[in-house]
């Protein structure tokens, strides 16, 4: 096989496992901050930023049938992950000083970056965009949703504004983009703006989606 067959599908790895991994390390800051705000120890900090960067991911994997998830076969998912909540631990008293504004635009990205890689994987791996579009969520709001188990809240994604929709737009914007034959990275470029831009807006303007209320 000549080099130029295989080459694009190289950058296109490259791409994906680069959104991956800053995902995953802004994701296990957030998890971090979370079990610091909650007086936990540094072992719980360090778990809380692992289940937080990794388990959306995790779960999607075993879901699309990607067997060992990358979150146990990948070495660089878990170094990641612990670097966050190292990170947290170690500067802790510069981290505590970060705005609010500024940890949820953080959140924002996390979501951005997993949602498109997480829409990107199911689809190398045979899904149908549909679903595709369902994984990207899952990676985006599962590792939040498992940290907020840990610590025996009602899961961010049950009530926040506009949080996992954010990631189903994002998705679906990246299943599009490729439906119309754009670059794989302008695709989930494009994706990730989608997501972040509107994860800020109902952030700002406390959009929420419609609820059912009681008599």
């Amino acid at each position: 096989m000549a080099v130029r067959d295989w080459f694009p599908k190289y950058r296109q790895d490259v791409v994906l496992l680069a959104v991956d991994l800053v995902g995953t390390f802004v994701f296990a800051v957030e998890g971090a901050l979370a079990g610091m705000y909650a007086g936990l120890d540094v072992f719980g900090l360090l778990v809380l930023s692992f289940v937080t960067a990794l388990g959306g991911g995790t779960i999607r994997d075993l879901l699309i049938g990607a067997i060992p998830p990358n979150s146990i076969r990948d070495w660089r998912y878990g170094a990641t992950a612990f670097a966050g909540g190292g990170a947290v631990f170690f500067f802790h008293p510069l981290i505590q000083r970060v705005p609010v504004h500024l940890m949820i635009t953080l959140d924002a990205a996390g979501l951005a970056l997993f949602a498109v890689a997480g829409v990107g994987k199911a689809l190398e791996f045979g899904i149908t965009p549909l679903l595709a579009i369902i994984m990207g969520a899952v990676t985006g709001a599962g590792g939040g949703t498992v940290r907020d188990v840990l610590l025996a809240q009602v899961p961010g994604v049950l009530h926040s504004d506009v949080y996992a929709a954010a990631a189903l737009a994002g998705a679906a914007v990246v299943v599009m983009g490729l439906k119309l034959k754009m670059p794989r990275g302008v695709a989930m470029s494009l994706g990730a703006a989608a997501c972040f831009v509107l994860r800020m807006v109902a952030a700002w303007r406390h959009w929420n989606l419609p609820r059912v209320v009681g008599s």
